[in-house]
């Protein structure tokens, strides 16, 4: 990650740095301090005074303060080894610089495809408690789409899929259209991806709705069934590794 020793030189997918390397890392803490400091273009990571870098060999550059700090704290918060998978920031940021600023009009679309069969226009019709636990959580994220973006979905009932309209689907790509910034594009990719919704995730971008309350909504299914029969313990760590993931995203399109 330094410019002496960078951290992983093979760890260069365009898009999955920002989810994948799951597995622990093998670099052991090489630097006593990790700080920021303000350079053009953004807020530098350094690590005892030198410059970090992305897997790609690029500057570890984040375009506002409060994001650099994110990684920072990341960095400063490793012990003698250093685990990426404890570093959502650091690898939204490898992400972003690495591979989403090369395809940003790819990853926008991928991003806006998601609506053509968005979790939240999905409903069960049995058990009667999970489809109200649904349209609780869901038809207010509807109602935001109608009203903020001007897109009326069609409700789906099962898991059979329903074509929705075009109109709706061209109102999603210009909304995602309008990020052009690569953090922020990352940051949609991680929170569509991650909830299954790209409506959540604009929602989240447009402050109409925090991280909590989507991944709430996000998960009513699972929640339903945790009810049910309780938690099962590979699955909570499951669970929390992709929350870290998405309360980081949203933290840093927040930032944008």
């Amino acid at each position: 990650m330094s410019e002496r020793e960078p951290y992983d030189p093979n760890a260069n997918d365009p898009m999955g740095a920002a989810q994948a390397n799951m597995r622990p890392a093998v670099l052991r803490r090489f630097f006593k301090e990790a700080s920021i400091v303000e350079v053009d273009g953004g807020f530098a990571l350094k690590l005892d005074g030198r410059g970090a870098r992305t897997p790609g060999k690029a500057p570890l550059v984040a375009p506002r303060r409060a994001i650099a700090e994110l990684i920072a704290a990341e960095w400063a918060g490793q012990g003698e080894i250093i685990e990426l998978w404890t570093m959502p920031a650091t690898r939204l940021a490898n992400s972003a610089i690495d591979g989403v600023s090369k395809t940003l009009r790819e990853t926008r679309a991928e991003v806006a495809q998601y609506a053509g069969s968005d979790l939240v226009c999905y409903r069960g019709e049995e058990p009667a408690d999970l489809a109200a636990m649904q349209s609780q959580a869901h038809d207010p994220v509807l109602a935001w789409a109608r009203e903020a973006l001007g897109a009326r979905f069609a409700l789906a009932r099962g898991v059979m899929f329903i074509e929705q309209p075009r109109a709706a689907l061209e109102r999603v790509e210009a909304a995602v259209g309008r990020y052009e910034d690569p953090f922020a594009v990352a940051s949609l990719h991680v929170l569509t991806s991650l909830s299954g919704s790209a409506l959540l995730a604009l929602m989240i971008a447009h402050g109409a709705m925090d991280a909590q309350q989507a991944w709430r909504a996000a998960h009513v299914d699972e929640d339903f069934q945790i009810l049910k029969w309780g938690v099962d313990e590979e699955a909570r760590e499951r669970r929390e590794a992709r929350w870290s993931e998405f309360a980081t995203a949203a933290k840093v399109i927040a930032a944008l």
